[in-house]
C-alpha cells in the first residue's frame, strides 16, 4: 500500500466531464489499496476569468484582496470533485490551503510555504478519506490568519510540499502532455517524450519556461528526495520520472525558505582564453568552436559579450593541460575571422590568462531570489577579490578569479552562505570545507547515466527576457556587488549576466561593460532605477532592448562532450542566426538571439540534435 498525492492542472478539471474522469481515476487508484491525496487548479480558464474581472473594478487591484478572489477558483474544484468522488462511494473531504495546515510567508500573491500541519490531513488520509486540497493557496503564519496564494504554478508547489511533509511514496503530476518533452510541443509537434530526467537538468528546464513543471516544486523534490512523475491526465501512459540524488536531511520547517545555497565549488585547475574583436555575424562561434571540438579540446565555461560595434569578445576556460592545444586553435583560427566588410578593423586578438580558478555557489532555493547572486559578489568584494568572468544558470552562479585568491574566496562564501568549513590551517587543501563543498568534476550516479546516453536532453526557448547593458562600469571589487544589489533590493530577478573582456583605461581607471536579463516586466524599472544611480556611481549609458529571446540546451551528458556546443552554434549559423549572448554551465548551454527569431532558433537546435521522435503530440485545447 502506498501513499501518493496526485495534482491535476486547470485542464485537466476543465468541466464536469473531465472533473468525473478524474474522480475515477483516483477511485481506481484507492481500490489498487493505495491512500490518496489529491491538489487540484481552477477549472479550466477560471482563474483568468477572475483576473479579468478585478481589473474591470480596478487597473492596480489590491493583491491582498487579489489573493482573496483567485482562492475561490480552486474551492469551486475541490467542491465537486469531492462530490463526484462521493457519488462513487468513495469517503473524500474537500479542503482549503488554510484547512489542510499549509502556512506561508505574509506575502500576497507571492508566497512561499514555511511549513504544513499535517495531524489534520494524516487523521482524514488514515479514516480511508481521499483529501482533496485546494492548490495555489495557504495562511500566513501571523494571527490574522491572512489567505496568500504561491504565484504561478503554485498548484505544483502544494503538491510536492504536501509530498514531502507527508514522506509520500511518490508524487504525480497530470497535466495535458503525455509528459516532459524534449521541447515544446506546440513549437515542434514532434516532441520526443522522456521516460526519465534528473531534477538537475528539470530545474533548468522548468526555469527556461518549460511550462510542465515550475521549478519551485522541483526545488522541493530534489531537496527532500520526493520521487515525482509526470503523466496525461487523459490516457494511463506512464510519463517521465523526475529523478533526484537521496538528499541529505532537512527540516520541514521553513521548507521553502531554507538556506538557498547548498554547495561552494571551486576549480583551481583552469585558464581562460579570449578572442577579442571578432565580428558580430552569424556564423563566428560555430567556426571557432567547431575547429576546437574537431581539435578535441574540451571547454568548461563559454560567455560572448555585447556587441561594441561591428565587433565581439568570446572567451572560454579550460583546464590547464589542455592549454596550449586550446590557444593553438584560437590562434589559427583568429585570422580567418577578421571583418570582411571592414578591412581596418584591428585583427582579432587572442588573450590567455593563467592561474585563475572558478569559485560556484549552487543550490536549488536560489531560484527566483534576487539576493543570492548580489550576496555572492558582495562577499568577493569584502574578501578583496576581484571578478573576471561571470557565468550563471538557474540553479548555480560561477565567478572567474585569481587563483592566489581561491582559498580566500572559497572561506568567505563557506561563511557567508553558512557552508561549514574547516579550520584555517586546512585552506589550502584542495577542499577547504566539508561534504557541503563539492568538485565541479564530481556528478551523481544518475548523471553518469545521463551521460552514457543523449548529451542533450531538452531545449527551451524564453520569450518573456530583456536585455540590460551598462556600459563603463569600473573594473574593481564591488562594482558588481553594488549593481545587483540594488537590483535585489527592488525585488528584480536576474538571470544571464555576462561581463565584457575587453577593458577600457578611461582617465587612468579600467572599466568594462555589463549585460544581464531579467524579466521583460522589469525590463523598463530596471533601466530608470539604474540610470538614477549611474552618474553618481561613474558608470556609463544603460540600455534596454526588450527585443530579445533566449534558447537553451540543457543536459547532464553535455559534461565532457567538446562537440556540444559547436553543434549549438553551427545549427544557428546555417539559419543565419546572429547570436547576441553566450552563457554556459555544466549543463546548459544559452543564446541569446533576436527575438523575432526565437521559435526558428529553437526548432533548428531541436533538429540538429536528433531530438525528435515520430509520433506527433497534439495538446488538448
Amino acid at each position: 500500500m502506498a501513499l501518493i498525492v496526485q495534482k491535476y492542472g486547470g485542464t485537466s478539471v476543465g468541466s464536469v466531464e473531465r472533473i468525473q474522469a478524474v474522480a475515477q481515476r483516483v477511485y481506481k487508484t484507492v481500490k489498487a489499496g493505495n491512500s490518496i491525496v489529491v491538489v487540484v487548479s481552477a477549472m479550466g480558464k477560471t482563474t483568468d476569468g477572475l483576473v479579468k474581472l478585478a481589473t474591470e473594478i480596478s487597473p492596480n487591484p489590491n493583491r491582498r484582496e487579489m489573493d482573496m478572489l483567485l482562492s475561490t477558483g480552486e474551492q469551486v474544484t475541490i467542491a465537486l470533485l469531492s462530490m463526484a468522488l462521493q457519488e462513487l462511494g468513495q469517503p473524500a473531504i474537500s479542503m482549503t490551503g488554510g484547512q489542510v495546515g499549509i502556512v506561508t510567508e505574509a506575502e500576497h500573491s507571492r508566497a512561499r510555504i514555511l511549513h504544513i500541519e499535517t495531524t489534520r490531513l494524516t487523521r482524514h488520509i488514515n479514516e480511508g478519506k481521499v483529501v482533496v486540497v485546494a492548490g495555489f493557496q495557504g495562511t500566513s503564519s501571523a494571527g490574522e490568519m491572512e489567505i496568500t496564494t504561491l504565484g504561478r504554478g503554485g498548484s505544483d508547489t502544494s503538491a510536492v510540499a504536501i509530498a514531502a511533509a507527508l514522506r509520500a511514496n511518490f508524487c504525480e503530476i497530470y497535466t495535458d502532455v503525455p509528459g516532459i518533452l524534449t521541447t515544446d510541443p506546440r513549437l515542434v509537434a514532434e516532441a520526443q517524450l522522456m521516460d526519465a530526467i534528473t531534477c538537475n537538468e528539470m530545474l533548468e528546464l522548468a526555469s527556461l519556461g518549460a511550462k510542465v513543471l515550475h521549478p519551485r516544486a522541483v526545488e522541493i523534490a530534489r531537496n527532500y528526495g520526493v520521487p515525482l512523475v509526470v503523466r496525461s491526465s487523459w490516457t494511463d501512459d506512464p510519463g517521465t520520472w523526475v529523478t533526484s540524488a537521496k538528499p541529505q536531511g532537512r527540516s520541514l520547517i521553513n521548507l521553502e525558505i531554507a538556506r538557498p545555497v547548498d554547495h561552494v565549488e571551486f576549480d583551481t585547475d583552469q585558464a581562460k582564453v579570449a578572442l577579442l574583436r571578432v565580428p558580430d555575424k552569424p556564423g563566428v562561434a560555430a567556426r571557432l568552436f567547431g575547429e576546437i571540438s574537431r581539435q578535441k579540446v574540451d571547454v568548461d565555461l563559454i560567455i560572448q559579450s555585447i556587441h561594441e560595434g561591428n565587433s565581439n569578445d568570446i572567451a572560454f576556460t579550460v583546464t590547464t593541460p589542455i592549454l596550449k592545444r586550446a590557444e593553438a586553435v584560437t590562434a589559427a583560427i583568429a585570422p580567418a575571422l577578421r571583418s570582411q566588410s571592414n578591412p581596418k578593423l584591428d585583427e582579432a586578438e587572442v588573450m590567455v590568462e593563467h592561474n585563475i580558478a572558478k569559485v560556484s555557489i549552487a543550490g536549488a532555493g536560489m531560484i527566483g531570489r534576487p539576493g543570492v547572486a548580489a550576496k555572492m559578489f558582495a562577499t568577493l568584494a569584502a574578501a578583496g577579490v576581484n571578478i573576471q568572468m561571470i557565468s550563471t544558470s538557474e540553479v548555480k552562479v560561477s565567478c572567474v578569479v585569481n587563483a592566489a585568491e581561491c582559498d580566500r574566496a572559497v572561506l568567505a562564501l563557506c561563511t557567508a552562505f553558512e557552508i561549514e568549513a574547516k579550520s584555517k590551517g586546512e585552506l589550502l587543501t584542495p577542499n577547504p570545507c566539508t561534504d557541503a563543498i563539492n568538485r565541479v568534476s564530481t556528478h551523481s550516479s544518475t548523471d553518469a547515466i545521463n551521460r552514457v546516453s543523449t548529451p542533450v536532453r531538452g531545449v527551451a526557448l524564453d520569450l518573456n527576457q530583456a536585455r540590460l547593458a551598462i556600459r563603463q562600469l569600473l573594473d574593481r571589487p564591488g562594482m558588481a556587488a553594488k549593481l545587483f544589489g540594488l537590483l535585489a533590493q527592488h525585488n528584480i530577478s536576474v538571470d544571464m549576466i555576462i561581463q565584457s573582456q575587453r577593458c577600457r583605461v578611461i582617465n587612468g581607471i579600467p572599466r568594462r561593460d555589463i549585460a544581464f536579463t531579467v524579466s521583460r516586466l522589469d525590463g523598463e524599472n530596471a533601466r530608470e532605477m539604474l540610470t538614477q544611480v549611474a552618474a553618481e556611481l561613474g558608470w556609463g549609458e544603460v540600455v534596454l532592448d526588450s527585443a530579445i529571446a533566449k534558447v537553451s540546451i540543457v543536459g547532464a551528458g553535455m559534461v565532457g562532450q567538446p562537440g556540444v556546443a559547436a553543434k549549438m552554434f553551427e545549427a544557428l549559423a546555417q539559419q543565419q542566426i546572429n547570436i547576441q549572448m553566450i552563457a554556459t554551465s555544466e549543463i546548459k548551454i544559452s543564446c541569446v538571439v533576436a527575438q523575432e527569431q526565437g521559435v526558428k532558433a529553437l526548432q533548428a537546435i531541436h533538429a540538429a540534435f536528433g531530438l525528435a521522435g515520430t509520433e506527433k503530440f497534439v495538446v488538448p485545447a
